[in-house]
């Protein structure tokens, strides 16, 4: 382990050397690999690829060229209207409901726009919007994709899971399709779910053994408890619609999501970049894809070597697990009254000793996409070939900025 970490840090130093830094890179051999293993891990279901977890179109386009994957999970209407005019896929399934009224203007005014995407919803708010938008009769059919929420209700007022849907049981689920149904202009073509409690909740975290038990007992349970509620609202809703697809799972449960009878296709981003908070997975852990590096520019101790900025926090709960991590060298961990910072951030350890100006720092982000969000490209590394490509960002886009 401690071999092969220090042949990445040479391979990539000696890639990106002559690049100025903040530099990030992928190594496509690793997300190759990975792309790989994910498709094996699918029980032969196709895999939808989540841009949110990429946001770099030449990424999302080279998955999409490997067997076993298909289809994109945009995260929002306008980057599904953007990925479709580029060329990316001709089947984007946003997954999040929208309110963005000038793309579903867009979006009804294009008929080749309406029969790609299909849009997200699970209240009647969703489809009244689109109609203030444009009037049934005046437009193309959209396309709809009904969220069923896969949290874990086990009794009384105990709730686990995100709050997404509020269709819950498969009684809501019929009803709602039910109202789809009868209203003109929108076709009911999908079902999704997100067990974002399993998916994206690693089951073994570091040095908390007891918390790592209570999380497996309780993923178990809940699984147990959807294949069987999942199955009834999706029969609920094939009762008013033809469904194309049932969509569900992530990158943290893909092979749990597909062994159920009831999902056609599974979703997966973060596995092909292998984020820190994978690390914490007993099921299977991606290789790290995915990097950024950071310039020594102080000698403020001899066992402290300070990188300019740092500050590059994932979303979600605060604390230790969002913050990146100092990845290469190895024995590198940040000062328990600082962190990362914005602007610098010390880092000490035994391998602060070597470390002079100058020399890089090799971080691995928390999170998948949200690497993307602060660079304007990335540099896919190739053995010690590296090539530029564009982020989202890069492109002139930040769909939720």
């Amino acid at each position: 382990m401690i071999a092969e970490r220090i042949a990445l840090r040479e391979r990539l130093d000696r890639a990106t050397g002559h690049l100025e830094t903040p530099v990030a890179a992928v190594d496509l051999a690793a997300f190759d690999a990975n792309a790989t293993a994910l498709a094996a891990r699918s029980a032969g279901k196709p895999i939808r690829v989540a841009s949110k977890s990429v946001r770099v179109r030449a990424l999302v386009e080279r998955v999409l060229r490997r067997p076993g994957w298909s289809g994109v999970m945009a995260y929002t209407l306008p980057e599904a209207i953007w990925l479709v005019r580029r060329g990316v896929s001709d089947d984007v399934l946003v997954g999040y409901p929208s309110v963005h009224r000038a793309a579903f203007a867009e979006l009804v005014a294009d008929p080749d726009l309406a029969a790609t995407i299909t849009v997200m919803v699970d209240h009647p708010a969703h489809l009244d919007l689109i109609d203030q938008v444009a009037a049934p009769g005046g437009r193309p059919e959209i396309r709809v994709c009904l969220e069923l929420d896969a949290s874990w209700r086990p009794g009384g007022p105990v709730h686990v899971g995100v709050r997404r849907s509020p269709v819950h049981s498969p009684e809501q689920a019929g009803a709602l399709a039910r109202g789809i149904a009868a209203r003109p202009g929108f076709r009911l073509v999908a079902v999704m779910s997100y067990e974002a409690h399993i998916a994206g909740v690693g089951d073994m975290p570091s040095g908390q053994a007891v918390r790592g038990r209570a999380i497996r007992a309780m993923q178990r349970r809940s699984n147990a408890e959807l294949l069987e509620r999942r199955a009834a609202a999706v029969a609920a809703v094939r009762e008013h619609a033809d469904l194309e697809f049932v969509n569900g799972g992530g990158t943290g449960s893909l092979a749990q999501t597909a062994a159920d009878p009831a999902v056609t296709e599974v979703a997966a981003g973060s596995g092909l970049f292998g984020p820190t908070l994978f690390d914490q997975y007993s099921a299977w852990q991606p290789t790290p894809s995915a990097f950024f590096a950071l310039s020594v520019v102080r000698r403020p101790a001899p066992r402290i070597a300070t990188v300019l900025g740092g500050g590059w926090i994932a979303s979600g709960p605060t604390g230790p697990s969002r913050q990146p991590t100092p990845w290469l060298p190895s024995g590198l961990r940040y000062r328990r009254d600082e962190g990362a910072g914005e602007v610098q951030t010390p880092l000490v350890g035994a391998a602060a000793e070597q470390l002079r100006p100058g020399d890089r720092v090799w971080f691995r982000h928390a999170k998948a996409g949200e690497l993307s969000e602060h660079v304007n490209e990335v540099h896919l590394v190739d053995g010690a070939s590296t090539t530029p490509v564009p982020t989202y960002r890069g492109e002139g886009h930040a769909f939720l900025g």
